[in-house]
C-alpha cells in the first residue's frame, strides 16, 4: 500500500475509533480519556496492531492538542486575574511542591537512582497534567465551578515553575556547570516575564490587533500565533505548553470569546489525537515488571494532590464540596511527567518504564477520582455523621452559625435577598448541612447553583 493511502486509511480508522469510543464513553457518564489512553496503548508499540505510517502525524497533532488545551484554559482567564490567583495561591504552590515532589525523590534515593534521578522523579510526581485536567473540566461542565479558579491557579503555579524546573534539570543532566544552568534559568524567566508584561500592560492592544469580523480571519491569526509563541517559548527552554496559556492570557474580550468559539472543536480533535499517541507511545511490555512500585507510588500521590487541592480550596474560601472536588481533579498526570522522564532517560534508563506506568495509572485515575472523589467523601461523611447520633432520640432543629433563611413572597423580604436567622427559626432547608457546607456568604451551596456545578465566573 502506497505511504499517503497508508496514512489515510490509519488516520481514518484513528479518528472514527475515537468518536466511537466517545460516545460510548458519554453513554456510561465516564471521561473518554482512559479509554483513548487504553486504544493507545492496544494500536502502539508492541499492540494488538502497531500503526506505523500515521505514527509521525499523530506525535505532531499530539503536540498540537497540548497547545490548544493550554491556549483555551489560558481564554477563560484576564491577565490581571492571573497575577492575583498566583499572589493568593503561592502557599497552596508551596504545599503543592513539597507534598507531592518528596515522594518522588525519596523514592528514587531508596532505589539507588542518585540525586540527579532524585530529581528528575521528583519532578514526574510533583507536576499534574494541565491538558488532561482542563478536558476533564470540560468534559465535567465545571469551568464555571467556585473552585475552577483555585484548580488553574494551582495548575499555573505548577507550570509557570516548569520554566524554571526545565532548565535545572536539564543542566543537571548535561553536568553543566552553575554558570551553564544560571544562564538558562535567566532566559527562561526572562521570556515567562516578557509575556506576562506584554498581558498585562498591552493586552487589549493585542487583543484590538487580532480582533477580526472575519471568523476565518480571527482563526488563522490566533492558530498561527500560538503555534509561534508556543515554539518561541520551546526553544527558549520554556514549555511550549506555558507559551500557548499566555496567549490565552494575553486575549481578551469579544476576541477571546470568538476564539474559544472557533478553536473548542479542534481542541476536542487534537486533544483525543494527543491522548492516543500518548497510548501509542508505551510499549505494554515495559509496564508489568514495574506495576507494583509505580501503583505505591501512585497511591501515595493520589493522597497528597487530593489533600493539595482541598488545602488551596479552604485557603480560598470554598465549601467542603468544593475542596474535595479540587483535590480529586488534580490527580492526573501527564505531559510535562513524560516531558521529564524522556529528558532524564539517557541519564537513568530505569526512569523510562517507571515513569510511563505511574502517568498511565494516575491519567487513568484522574478523571476518575474528579467525578467520584466529591461524592464518597459525602457518603463517609454522612456515615460517619449518623454513626455519632444517639440511638432512640430523635435530633432536635438546631440552627447553624451564621445561616441565613430562605426568603419567599411572604418573608418581607425581596426575592434573592438574605437575612440572618432568629434564633429557634425552623431550619428545615439546612437539616443534614455543615458549616462548611456553606458559602463564606452564608448560602447554601444550592443557593448558588453547585449542585448543578455551573455557576459563572466573572471576568470583569
Amino acid at each position: 500500500m502506497h505511504d499517503t493511502t497508508a496514512l489515510l486509511v490509519e488516520l481514518g480508522s484513528v479518528i472514527l475509533g475515537l468518536g466511537i469510543i466517545g460516545r460510548f464513553a458519554g453513554r456510561i457518564g465516564l471521561s473518554p480519556i482512559p479509554l483513548y489512553l487504553l486504544a493507545g496503548l492496544a494500536f502502539g508499540e508492541g499492540g494488538l496492531l502497531p500503526l506505523g505510517a500515521s505514527e509521525e502525524f499523530t506525535a505532531v497533532g499530539a503536540e498540537i492538542g497540548v497547545i490548544l488545551l493550554l491556549l483555551l484554559l489560558g481564554l477563560e482567564y484576564s491577565a490581571s486575574e492571573l497575577v492575583t490567583s498566583l499572589k493568593t495561591q503561592y502557599p497552596s504552590g508551596l504545599v503543592d511542591f513539597v507534598l507531592n515532589a518528596t515522594p518522588g525523590a525519596v523514592a528514587a534515593l531508596m532505589l539507588g537512582w542518585g540525586p540527579v534521578g532524585a530529581v528528575a522523579l521528583a519532578g514526574v510526581t510533583w507536576i499534574s497534567s494541565s491538558g488532561v485536567i482542563a478536558k476533564v473540566m470540560t468534559d465535567l461542565g465545571r469551568l464555571g465551578n467556585r473552585e475552577t479558579p483555585v484548580i488553574l491557579g494551582v495548575l499555573v503555579i505548577e507550570d509557570l515553575a516548569m520554566a524554571v524546573y526545565l532548565p535545572l534539570l536539564t543542566a543537571m543532566l548535561a553536568g553543566a556547570g552553575l554558570a551553564g544552568g544560571s544562564m538558562a534559568l535567566l532566559i527562561a524567566l526572562g521570556t515567562v516575564g516578557f509575556v506576562l508584561y506584554l498581558a498585562l500592560r498591552h493586552g487589549r492592544t493585542i487583543s484590538r490587533a487580532v480582533s477580526s469580523d472575519n471568523p476565518e480571519m480571527l482563526l488563522l491569526v490566533v492558530l498561527g500565533l500560538t503555534v509561534l509563541v508556543a515554539g518561541v517559548a520551546q526553544e527558549l527552554q520554556v514549555s511550549a505548553a506555558v507559551g500557548a496559556f499566555l496567549v490565552g492570557i494575553a486575549l481578551s474580550g469579544e476576541v477571546a470569546e470568538g476564539a474559544r468559539k472557533l478553536l473548542t472543536p479542534l481542541r476536542d480533535l487534537f486533544a483525543a489525537v494527543f491522548f492516543v499517541f500518548f497510548g501509542l507511545s508505551t510499549d505494554p511490555a515495559e509496564i508489568p515488571p514495574v506495576l507494583l512500585p509505580a501503583a505505591l507510588l501512585a497511591i501515595v500521590s493520589v493522597a497528597t494532590k487530593i489533600f493539595t487541592g482541598w488545602y488551596a480550596a479552604r485557603r480560598a474560601g470554598i465549601g467542603s464540596r468544593g475542596r474535595w472536588r479540587a483535590g480529586g481533579t488534580l490527580v492526573a498526570r501527564g505531559e510535562f511527567s513524560i516531558v521529564i522522564a524522556g529528558l532524564a532517560v539517557a541519564t537513568e534508563p530505569r526512569i523510562g518504564p517507571i515513569a510511563t506506568a505511574y502517568v498511565l495509572i494516575l491519567v487513568i485515575l484522574g478523571p476518575l477520582t474528579a467525578r467520584w472523589t466529591q461524592p464518597v467523601a459525602a457518603r463517609i461523611q454522612a456515615a460517619r455523621a449518623g454513626s455519632d447520633k444517639p440511638v432512640g432520640t430523635a435530633p432536635a432543629p438546631q440552627g447553624l452559625p451564621g445561616a441565613v433563611e430562605k426568603t419567599g413572597a411572604d418573608s418581607g423580604t425581596a426575592p434573592g435577598a438574605a437575612r440572618t436567622a432568629s434564633p429557634g427559626a425552623s431550619r428545615t432547608a439546612y437539616e443534614g448541612l455543615t458549616p462548611d457546607d456553606l458559602t463564606p456568604d452564608g448560602l447554601t451551596p444550592e443557593e448558588l447553583g453547585e449542585t448543578r456545578d455551573q455557576e459563572p465566573i466573572n471576568r470583569s
